[in-house]
């Protein structure tokens, strides 16, 4: 009996000792969960727990216009209706609201699928903030959501400023675009910056290209911020007046205007000069500063299409286009010059003294160096020609003799004085350094390496010399103002939104070429004289009121067969370039034109014409504004804010990619 109980007391201990531990156990996970809820993580849980009464509210900062050299308005805001999702409060968001916004806003399952992933991936404090869904809606999307927005929790429709170009596709290359920012890019910047707020979020738009990248810091602004008072479902909640209950604002800074050194009346001429080109480029520059007046590369986009309602597939088609309209043609492709680049191989005759100004050299159709002969592009030749001739009439044969005598060295080197193989530094965007071959780049590249006929193609702007349009008129702008290098500027000044003068941009010299009278005299009188006299490769283009001195150009692309064939006869990529490059007035230059007539077939036919509409219009427009009169490029402009309309420049964009298109195929 006595055991029993004995027995029995044990068992008892054992149950109140595993009692015990059991609670010493809770006890002890509780203290951990509470260690870990209220040191841990306090401040997030601090910061939650107020958010459920104060929200942070962003007072979007408006972006800086563009305007041009006259302050005409190319780019500026507008109103657009974006929908954003704050996923704490978005209670069955995945399941039942994101399907319902894919139907009401036509969806592509590519769009849904990355959205429903952000959702899902917001974890901590992301899930309380705001993130977009949907951008710039349509009049009738609005509409629907208006109707429902009572059954879509945590989902908020927000007027914030979108861009427009007024300028469309006439300055993309220059203006560039803005698109979304990405996850990836807001993580890389929360590593690098501490940012108290975040300068940019989910659903914010950044430059991506031209002067809405290179200048973005400028153009931003400052964002504001508001608490406002929220509920449980994160809608804002309003006094007994319908008043906003907010606190601690602080107000949003402008971007600042961004004021080119385009004349948009001068760039819409060029265009309208180039319009029965296919693609190439045109450009005009300033000889005195280096600030470029217009430039101009086809085919083009709208920047409009750029901004995120379009499909993928469409965005698709644009940068799979054949005719490449994404392109800046001016800085980021290069081509062999032809015989715009003589000039330079004048010059270096001159330097070495192999040849000065009054050497003749017989053309009889060619030039022969060992077993091989070298064709000038008059079959019958020129007969004996001196420097003037030979620039006037094209004569590569001229061309030929004189790098014979100097080697390929001596071109290369009094190439490199003007710019050439080298990047111009715009600074809009990525840029092709061309390539200025020397016999060091041929040992290096060339099997074989440095044969002395390869000096003959550099010559004539052949063989392996790629230069960029932008390049090829700096070095014509160099030449006009005997000898300064300018780096090309595209901006004139900043000002502040009530036009107070921040920054102006003064000329960038690079540097001074030497360059005696008698070389310069030499080189405008031979460049006058392919416009201004007969046999002169320019010569039927010539205007009567204005002295261009300039010169053509037509470029290779696909080596010359034993038959010269017509332009029309060639497959277009294997067409040659049309070249003309000059400055006007040749007495007192002002201004250097560059055209390039891409697979255009000749520069006296097909690229001189276009730069003497460009030269008289600059002219034109100089004596206007001399007496006064205004002439825009586009109709009479106001303060008022142009409506959200996303549809219409969509299909703008739409036609134009559709007129690239049909050019490319008339050309097959």
């Amino acid at each position: 009996m006595r055991l029993g109980k004995h027995v029995a007391g044990k068992e008892l201990r054992v149950r109140y000792i595993a009692l015990g531990a059991f609670f010493v156990l809770g006890l002890l996970i509780l203290s951990i969960n509470l260690y870990r809820l209220m040191v841990v993580r306090h401040d997030e849980f601090l910061s939650l727990s107020q958010d459920n009464q104060w929200k942070d509210v962003r007072i979007r900062a408006p972006r800086g216009q563009i305007r041009d050299s006259r302050s005409q308005i190319v780019v500026e805001g507008r109103p657009s209706f974006n929908v954003y999702i704050t996923p704490a409060f978005c209670l069955g968001c995945v399941r039942d609201v994101l399907p319902r916004l894919a139907e009401w806003l036509r969806w592509e399952s590519e769009h849904f699928e990355k959205i429903s992933t952000q959702i899902q991936q917001a974890t901590g404090l992301l899930r309380y903030r705001a993130m977009m869904v949907a951008g710039d809606l349509a009049r009738n999307e609005l509409d629907v959501l208006n109707a429902h927005l009572h059954e879509l929790p945590g989902l908020e429709i927000e007027v914030v400023p979108q861009r427009h170009y007024r300028a469309g596709a006439l300055l993309a290359h220059i203006t560039g675009f803005m698109n979304e920012v990405s996850r990836e890019e807001l993580e890389k910047r929360r590593q690098n910056l501490s940012e108290e707020r975040p300068v940019y979020t989910l659903g914010d738009f950044i430059g991506r290209t031209g002067v809405e990248r290179a200048f973005e810091e400028e153009l931003r602004g400052v964002d504001g911020w508001k608490k406002v008072v929220v509920n449980a479902r994160g809608e804002v909640m309003r006094d007994a007046q319908g008043n906003i209950i907010q606190r601690d604002e602080v107000a949003p800074v402008s971007g600042n205007t961004v004021v080119l050194s385009i004349d948009l009346r001068l760039q819409a001429a060029v265009e309208q000069a180039f319009e029965r080109a296919v693609a190439g480029v045109a450009i005009v520059v300033d000889v005195k500063t280096g600030f470029l007046l217009a430039l101009f590369s086809k085919p083009s986009f709208d920047p409009n299409l750029m901004m995120g309602r379009q499909s993928s597939r469409a965005l698709g088609e644009l940068f799979n286009n054949p005719m490449q309209p994404m392109l800046m043609r001016a800085t980021q492709e290069h081509y062999h010059p032809g015989s715009i680049f003589k000039p330079i191989s004048l010059l270096a005759a001159l330097r070495t003294e192999v040849m000065n100004e009054h050497t003749l050299v017989n053309c009889l159709g060619g030039y022969r160096l060992g077993s091989r002969v070298w064709r000038c592009h008059r079959d019958s030749g020129h007969g004996w020609v001196n420097a003037k001739a030979a620039v006037q009439k094209s004569c590569d044969t001229y061309f030929y003799r004189a790098a014979d005598l100097m080697g390929i060295d001596a071109i290369a080197e009094e190439a490199k004085l003007f710019g050439l193989g080298q990047p111009s530094n715009l600074g809009i965007s990525s840029e092709a350094a061309g390539i200025m071959p020397d016999s060091a780049y041929h040992d290096r590249v060339t099997p074989g390496g440095y044969a002395k006929g390869m000096a003959l193609n550099t010559s004539i702007g052949q063989g392996d010399v790629n230069v960029t349009p932008l390049q090829a008129v700096m070095m014509y702008a160099a030449i006009a103002n005997k000898g300064t290098l300018f780096q090309p500027q595209l901006v004139r000044r900043l000002e502040s939104l009530d036009g107070r003068l921040l920054k102006e941009f003064s000329p960038k010299v690079v540097h001074h070429i030497p360059m005696k009278e008698k070389e310069y005299r030499l080189l405008v009188d031979s460049l006058s004289a392919v416009v201004h006299e007969a046999g002169g490769t320019a010569f039927r283009h010539r205007l009567s009121h204005i002295r261009v001195a300039g010169k053509t150009g037509t470029a290779q692309v696909a080596r010359l067969g034993k038959k010269r064939l017509k332009t029309e006869e060639v497959p277009f990529f294997q067409r040659d370039h049309a070249w003309f490059a000059a400055f006007a007035a040749a007495g007192e230059p002002e201004i250097a034109v560059v055209v390039l007539n891409e697979h255009g077939g000749h520069g006296s036919s097909d690229a001189a014409p276009i730069a003497m509409k460009i030269i008289e219009k600059y002219f034109e427009f100089k004596k206007l504004d001399e007496t006064g009169i205004d002439s825009p490029a586009f109709p009479p402009q106001t303060d008022e804010v142009p409506p959200a309309l996303p549809g219409r420049a969509s299909q703008f964009a739409q036609n134009k990619f559709s007129e690239v298109n049909r050019a490319h195929e008339s050309t097959h």
